[in-house]
C-alpha cells in the first residue's frame, strides 16, 4: 500500500470491546496519524457465551492483524455431523480436505479469541464502564458520545462495533428495527469428562435435530465441551420477554424443550451444573442501504451492520474483516473519511447483501422442498434441516481471503489517490 499524501490526524472512537471492536483497533494501530480509543460498557472485558468457530476466513484476518499465533487452543473441526436427535441416525457428515487449509478449523472458547486480541491492544486504549447514552452529530466538530456516567467525548469518526443492539446504529439510523426471530438459544460449557461416557459421537462437533429444535455439541479445547441448544418460541407470544444476550436460566426450563431426544442427549443436558445455562434470543433486522452516516463520521462494523442473528456462524470473522478493510481504506486515502468510508461501504455492503440474498433463497428452497413432499414425516422434516453447504459453493464466506479482496479493489481503482 502506497500513500501519496500526508495522512490527516484522525481521532477515532470505537464503541464496543468485542472481537469486532478489538480487531478494528488493532488494524487501525497500523495506520499513521490515527488516535484510537475503545469505549466498552462492561466494567470488565469478558465474553458471554461458550464457543466460537475459527475457520479459514477468520484465520486469514487474524494473520493480517498479527494475532493468529496467539490463539493456541481449540478443537479441530475437520469433521462435522448432522444427526436425527430422536433416532440417532447420521444424516450428513462433512469431511474437510486437510491439504486445502494452512490452519485447522477449530471450535474454541470465546474467551480465548478475546484474550488473543487483547494481547495486541494497549490497556490505555480501552475505557471500561462506558455505556453510551447519546450519540449526536456535531457537524464539522465531529460526533459527540455521551456516556451513562455523565462523561463525554468528541471524535472525528465513530465506529459502531456494539453488536446487534447497537446504540450507534440506533442514533444514526433511527428508523432501523430489529425483531425477535423466534429462535432461543441456551449455551453452556462443562468438562467433557462429565459426559464422555454417554455417546462416543459427542467428541465430534455435530448438530442433533428434531423438526423445530436442535442441540449442538462440540469440544472447545482444554478439556471443555460446549452445548448450544435451540428451540422455537412464537414471536407473537414471546417477543416482549426476550433479551438478546446471556440471561441466566434454570436447568429444568432448558431441559423441558428437549424431551423428544435420545436418552443420552437428555442426560447430557441434565449434567450441566446448576446455574450453568445462559439464554440468548436471536434478533434480526433488514438489510441496510449504507454502513456509513452523518457525512462519513459514523461507520458500522460486525453485527451492528448486518443484523442476521448469528447466521453463518462466523460473525467474529466478519467483524474483524470489517475492521481490517476500514483501516486499509483510511490508510489508502490518507485518513480522508470522505473518500475512505464510501470505499468501505462499497466493499462490505455488497458482501452483506449477498448474505441476505443467500438466506432468503435457502429459506425458500427448504419451504418448497417440504411443500413438494406434501405431508412430511418427522424424519423428513428433520432431514430438511441439515446444516451443510447443501451443494452450494460457500467458499465466498468460509474461505474468504480478505487481503485478496482488498488487492482486487485497489487494482480496479487503477491508480493511487
Amino acid at each position: 500500500m502506497t500513500v501519496s499524501i500526508k495522512p490527516n490526524p484522525l481521532k477515532i472512537a470505537i464503541v464496543g470491546g468485542g472481537p469486532g471492536g478489538l480487531g478494528t483497533a488493532i488494524a487501525l494501530f497500523k495506520i499513521p496519524n490515527v488516535e484510537v480509543t475503545i469505549y466498552e460498557q462492561a466494567s470488565a472485558l469478558r465474553e458471554v457465551g461458550a464457543g466460537i468457530s475459527v475457520g479459514s476466513n477468520s484465520w486469514k484476518v487474524l494473520e493480517l492483524l498479527g494475532v493468529a499465533d496467539a490463539l493456541d487452543s481449540g478443537h479441530e473441526t475437520w469433521t462435522t455431523l448432522n444427526l436425527n436427535g430422536k433416532s440417532g441416525e447420521e444424516l450428513h457428515r462433512r469431511e474437510r480436505d486437510k491439504a486445502k487449509f494452512k490452519r485447522a478449523p477449530v471450535r474454541t472458547q470465546r474467551t480465548k479469541l478475546q484474550s488473543a486480541l487483547l494481547s495486541h491492544v494497549q490497556p490505555e486504549t480501552i475505557q471500561l464502564s462506558k455505556k453510551v447514552s447519546n450519540v449526536v452529530d456535531r457537524g464539522a466538530a465531529g460526533v459527540e458520545l455521551t456516556f451513562k456516567d455523565g462523561s463525554s467525548t468528541i471524535a472525528d469518526l465513530v465506529v459502531g462495533a456494539d453488536g446487534i443492539r447497537s446504540a450507534v446504529r440506533d442514533a444514526a439510523w433511527p428508523d432501523y428495527e430489529i425483531k425477535f426471530t423466534g429462535t432461543t438459544i441456551w449455551r453452556a460449557l462443562l468438562p467433557y469428562a462429565s459426559v464422555q461416557d454417554l455417546d462416543a459421537r459427542f467428541q465430534i462437533t455435530g448438530w442433533w435435530h428434531t423438526p423445530t429444535t436442535h442441540v449442538y455439541f462440540s469440544p472447545v479445547g482444554e478439556g471443555l465441551w460446549e452445548i448450544a441448544a435451540r428451540a422455537w418460541h412464537d414471536p407473537a407470544v414471546h417477543s416482549a420477554s426476550k433479551v438478546s444476550w446471556g440471561v441466566p436460566v434454570e436447568n429444568a426450563h432448558v431441559e423441558s424443550h428437549f424431551t423428544e431426544y435420545l436418552p443420552q442427549i437428555q442426560e447430557a443436558l441434565a449434567r450441566v451444573p446448576p446455574g450453568g445455562w445462559r439464554e440468548f434470543a436471536a434478533f434480526a433486522g433488514p438489510e441496510l442501504s449504507t454502513l456509513t452516516a452523518w457525512d462519513h463520521k459514523v461507520v458500522l462494523v460486525g453485527d451492528s451492520s448486518h443484523a442476521l442473528s448469528g447466521a453463518f456462524g462466523s460473525g467474529a470473522g466478519f467483524a474483524m474483516e470489517d475492521g481490517w478493510i476500514l483501516a486499509q481504506c483510511l490508510g489508502y486515502f490518507g485518513n480522508d473519511v470522505s473518500k475512505a468510508l464510501p470505499l468501505f461501504d462499497k466493499i462490505r455492503l455488497s458482501y452483506y447483501a449477498r448474505m441476505y440474498t443467500h438466506l432468503a433463497s435457502e429459506a425458500a428452497r427448504r419451504a418448497k422442498k417440504l411443500d413438494d413432499i406434501g405431508d412430511p414425516s418427522f424424519d423428513e422434516r428433520v432431514a430438511n434441516k441439515i446444516i451443510s453447504d447443501g451443494g452450494v459453493d460457500m467458499s465466498w464466506i468460509y474461505e474468504n481471503d480478505i487481503e485478496a479482496v482488498w488487492e482486487d479493489t485497489v487494482k480496479e481503482m487503477g491508480s493511487q489517490p
